[in-house]
Formats: structure tokens, sequence, C-alpha cells
């Protein structure tokens, strides 16, 4: 048997790039003890200061290289300092990573809820596993062509109870809502009510032969809560069989309780 498993998706926060970013800005931040060293080389440059008053032509020229050694000093702490915000490009990855991904809602599972009697055109019928689906696809296209014929629209989803299962197959109800009674209707069909009462609600989705693990599911979900079904269930299809892909198809299933 496959069991069901939940994927869970969690969100990783870059923590590692935060750490490594931590070396580079001690590492920036340590660079700028050499560039503090070259202020000092212009002090020996102060001494031929003396010399120069000696010979008051040079003095001129030899003032030029000490002023141009002086601004190099300061523009050595420049790249320093711009280097200092040099962490704020780490700050956005833990933004990113505060908003959580999008969680889609699951479908409900055993959902206590009251079914209503409503009137329905319904078909009796009988089924092999086998061939299970399309007996039941037959039983609709007889219902539909019976309410075209007769220009009266359905007033609900088509829905299927199942009144007895064996290893072989089972017995079944078609039945399809409607407002207004058909007439002249055939030996198998007739008028009636749905089922009416406390039921459990649960959602199928995909094709009708991975039902079969739906209702594993289900039955473990009664034996925990130890509840008690009725000796029947009802399929509601939200999406019409005759039109829609098998593996697209969406039914609740309805388990009434004692």
């Amino acid at each position: 048997m496959i069991r069901f498993r939940r994927l869970a998706l969690a969100a990783l926060i870059p923590a590692a790039a935060l750490s490594l970013g931590l070396p580079e800005v001690l590492a920036q931040t340590q660079s700028p003890a050499p560039a503090a060293s070259a202020s000092p080389s212009p002090a020996p440059s102060a001494s031929p200061s003396p010399a120069a008053s000696a010979s008051p032509a040079p003095v001129a020229a030899s003032p030029s290289p000490a002023a141009s050694a002086s601004p190099s000093a300061t523009a050595t702490p420049s790249p320093a300092a711009s280097a200092s915000p040099s962490p704020a490009p780490t700050a956005p990855p833990p933004a990113a990573a505060a908003t959580p991904a999008p969680v889609q809602t699951a479908d409900p599972f055993g959902l206590e809820t009251t079914l209503e009697a409503r009137k329905v055109v319904m078909v009796k019928g009988t089924a092999n596993w086998d061939s299970a689906f399309d007996t039941l696809i037959d039983a609709f296209k007889a219902l539909n062509t019976l309410l075209d014929k007769q220009g009266i629209k359905p007033s609900g989803n088509s829905m299927i109870v199942y009144t007895s299962t064996d290893d072989t197959g089972f017995t079944f109800l078609a039945e399809i809502p409607v407002e207004q009674d058909p007439k002249n209707l055939p030996k198998d069909m007739s008028i009636g009510k749905s089922p009416e009462g406390k039921a459990l609600k649960f959602v199928h989705r995909g094709s009708y032969d991975n039902m079969d693990n739906t209702y594993e599911a289900i039955t473990n979900h009664l034996d925990d809560k130890r509840l008690e079904a009725k000796d029947t269930f009802i399929e509601e299809y939200l999406t019409d069989p005759l039109k829609t892909v098998e593996d697209k198809l969406v039914i609740n299933v309805f388990v009434p309780l004692k």
C-alpha cells in the first residue's frame, strides 16, 4: 500500500553568508593600519626644510613634493573609510529570510458536517471493481441524457451512493439533484431523496483508481477517533466526471456516522 506523506517546506537563513562576510569586514578595517604608517613618512621630508632655507630657489620646489605627499597620506584613509560601509550589502539576506514561503491550505479531512436531503433523479446499478469508473460514467450519461431531453437543468453536483460492497464489486445509486420531476422515467430510474444526517467530510483529488488510498486514510481516521460509520458512503463530484480528465477529479467523500 502507498503511504501518504506530507511534505514540509523549510526556509533556510543564509547564516553562512553572514559569517563569511565578517572576516572580510575585519580584513578591510585592519588594512588601514599600514596606511596610517604612511602618514609619518612625510615627517622625514621636513628635515630637508633647513637645507631649503639655505638655497631659496629650491625651497619653492622642495615644498611642492612635501605638499603632494601630504594629500597622498590623507587619500589612503579614504578607501578605508569607504570600506567600512561594505557590511551594508550583507543586511538583505536576513530580510529576505524573514519573508515566509507561501503555504497552500490543505483540504478538510474528517470535517464534521450535516447532510441535507435533496430531491434527486437516480438510477440503480451494479459494478465490478475492474470497470467501476466506466460503469459510473455510463450511469451519469444516462441521467444527463434524460434531463437534457426534457430541458431540466441539474440543481447540484452528481453523486454516487454506495449501498453495498464486496471483494468483487458493489451496488450503487447514481444521483443528480433536480428542482422539478422528470417525466416518463425508465424502469431503472426513479425520483427520491439524497442521504441526510451527520457525516464526516473528506476530499479526494486525482483519479478514481487512486481512491483506494483515500479510503484507506479514511478508515485509519475512523479507527483513531473510534468512530462508527454506517454501511454506506457518498461521493459528490465537484468536477463534472463527463468532462474532466480523470486525474483532475475533485470528489467530496461523505461518511455517515451511526
